[in-house]
């Protein structure tokens, strides 16, 4: 099969550019904007792939935790008639689970210390339907919450701040009060630790602590539950289903997806990956542009070359072409090695953090600031193709003026002295 001449120059001029000690500082040029498209290429990878992994961990843990879709009464009382709001959750062919809950706040305290918490009251036969962590605890730590025993299971974390373990006591504060003759004084109850959970979500495990349905309800002077928590077949549908159950239950009645419940975390995550992607962006650009100085150095030695091919017939399309292809040549290769390279790193993050870590003696993220503790990584060929077309584009741009440049070569004003 016959190559197109164009074609064949310009692989030739690349691969020329290396070998001649004459053109030894275009090569060098060349070199270093093939390595900078690279390494850009690399950098937006293994960044994109890391946050995109950072976001779904964090997800996945937090909806380890928290429920699809909760319902409960705008005013944070018992609902009246709850029976009848799970029949009706059950109904949408989008629910698989629900179960009824109830969320205050409170004081635990051992000793001296207190802490602040965020205690559930669940049915722990019916929980393990919509989170994950309950289904994992449920013949383990969930069977142990007994109607008017008082057990509790706590965080890790708050179990560790507290000091306490498995059958240790521990004192609850409701946060409002009873009316005595001596004034108002706090509601006390002592409380046994049957458990301690490990979500992996810093949040949840420094701050929450489960109990039976039943000695919530009792504690806190309710009626029932304060909520059903939902679980979904499709979590990215949260949204639509929420939406069509406040048109399907009824009574007046609050219904929140999990994306609501923490849309400032997920905007603020999104808003920072389309800026790195922007800034990261420029990284490639600059590297793509330093094609233009290459190509300018390269047309000015190859003038005669130029004048040569132009006495024979060569079209100034064709002059234009053979450079074109010559800076296109070293953004293909920058661009397919920074794949390879950032690929090659974001899939194996996993083994190369840790292994920084020992080396340097250092924790790049301690779980309570980042909420994980190992750095993780999912790279998506959404973010990938947009990169490599990106890169190549920028590329391809940069040879445009060199490559006029050189199709504008007089025949007779190079070869003068030559």
């Amino acid at each position: 099969m016959q190559i197109p001449y164009e074609l064949a120059l310009g692989w030739r001029y690349t691969r020329a550019g290396r070998a001649t000690r004459r053109n030894g500082f275009i090569s060098f040029i060349s070199g270093v904007s093939m390595l900078g498209i690279a390494l850009g290429v690399a950098a937006l990878i293994i960044v994109l792939s890391v946050m995109n992994g950072f976001q779904k961990e964090v997800r996945d843990r937090m909806l380890s935790v928290v429920a699809h879709i909760e319902i409960f009464t705008p005013d944070g009382q018992a609902l009246p008639d709850p029976s009848k709001t799970l029949e009706e959750a059950r109904r949408n062919p989008a629910v698989v689970g629900a179960a009824p809950f109830v969320a205050v706040q409170a004081l635990l305290a051992r000793g001296d210390t207190l802490r602040g918490t965020i205690v559930r009251g669940i049915d722990p036969l019916r929980e393990p339907e919509v989170t994950d962590l309950a289904a994992a605890l449920k013949d383990e730590l969930l069977e142990r919450l007994v109607p008017g025993q008082f057990g509790v299971v706590l965080g890790s974390e708050l179990a560790r701040s507290l000091g306490v373990r498995k059958g240790d006591p521990v004192t609850l504060v409701a946060p409002s009060g009873q009316v005595t003759p001596a004034g108002v004084v706090p509601r006390l109850k002592q409380m046994t630790v049957v458990g301690t959970f490990d979500s992996g979500h810093y949040e949840y495990d420094s701050t929450l602590a489960m109990m039976h349905l039943d000695d919530v309800a009792r504690i806190f002077r309710l009626e029932g539950p304060t909520g059903v928590r939902l679980r979904i077949r499709d979590l990215q549908a949260a949204r639509e289903v929420a939406q069509q159950l406040a048109g399907s239950l009824s009574g007046d009645l609050l219904i929140t997806d999990w994306t609501r419940q923490n849309k400032t975390w997920f905007a603020a995550v999104q808003l920072e990956k389309r800026m790195m992607f922007i800034i990261l962006t420029l990284i490639v650009a600059v590297a793509a542009f330093n094609l233009v100085s290459t190509l300018v150095m390269t047309v000015t030695d190859k003038r005669a070359d130029i004048a040569i091919l132009r006495t024979l017939g060569a079209s100034p399309s064709s002059i234009m072409g053979i450079f074109v292809v010559q800076g296109a040549m070293v953004g293909v290769v920058g661009t397919l090695a920074g794949l390879l390279l950032g690929l090659g790193i974001a899939c194996n993050i996993d083994v190369l953090v840790p292994a920084l870590e020992r080396a340097f003696q250092a924790s790049f993220l301690p779980k309570d600031i980042y909420l994980i503790s190992r750095m993780p990584s999912e790279p998506q060929s959404s973010d990938i193709v947009p990169i490599a077309l990106i890169s190549l584009v920028l590329a391809f741009l940069a040879t445009l003026y060199p490559s006029w440049r050189a199709s504008r070569v007089n025949p007779a004003e190079a070869l003068r002295y030559e």
